[in-house]
């Protein structure tokens, strides 16, 4: 994802966030009280590793749990990238990866750290995320997809193949693994805004929080 400020246009993710948006609006289910989480916690919710959107020393971080699979990450997407352009500099994004839907989640993320190593991480996960429908079905889906997928995107296809089985990106995903299971994320997308969860599920109550921190530290 990666380490530079991002504003790119996405009106193919916008449909998505639009059709999805039912879903989501509708999700409540509480995911903590808007104060910092514990110290054992928090240390857990960021790795030196982990992708970032934005600049590496924005004041504000959010922290996606994130699965490439996962509907709701895909039409929250474009809210996300809305929520960094309102603030500009202020704001960076720290992706977790969440891999709950199980080999084509791993694969998917896999191939978005080839190509960040090839330095094409959010051209490879913008496209990613606008076909998810075609390989993240219920499915079997068809082999190599995900790859040819992030190929037109500009992924080295050949080196990437060699890249995913690096003992780096092996660790990375448990790493992850091991870190969802700490932090006790049950589903994706959660998020988490400098160290405080949602006490509530959705857009408004993303920005709201962002916003607020956003003020906080221009005070």
């Amino acid at each position: 994802m990666n380490r530079r400020s991002l504003i790119l246009s996405v009106p193919a993710l916008a449909i998505a966030a639009f059709s999805g948006a039912a879903w989501y609006a509708t999700r409540s289910e509480s995911v903590g009280e808007a104060t910092s989480v514990a110290p054992e916690i928090a240390d857990a919710l960021i790795r030196p590793y982990s992708p970032v959107l934005g600049p590496e020393d924005a004041p504000v971080t959010i922290v996606e749990f994130f699965d490439p699979a996962c509907e709701a990450c895909r039409a929250f997407y474009p809210v996300v990238k809305d929520i960094m352009a309102e603030h500009g500099d202020a704001v960076r994004v720290v992706i977790r990866y969440t891999p709950f839907h199980g080999e084509a989640s791993e694969e998917a993320i896999q191939v978005l750290e080839a190509a960040r190593i090839q330095g094409v991480f959010e051209e490879v996960l913008e496209a990613i995320l606008r076909d998810q429908p075609r390989w993240a079905s219920h499915g079997a889906p068809e082999p190599g997809l995900i790859l040819n997928i992030a190929e037109r995107a500009g992924l080295d296809a050949e080196a990437a193949r060699t890249q995913m089985r690096l003992p780096d990106i092996i660790g990375i995903l448990n790493q992850d693994r091991a870190d969802v299971e700490a932090v006790g994320v049950r589903q994706t997308p959660t998020f988490f805004v400098n160290g405080k969860p949602l006490d509530q599920f959705g857009e408004a109550e993303l920005r709201t929080l962002v916003a607020k921190e956003v003020a906080a530290v221009k005070s």
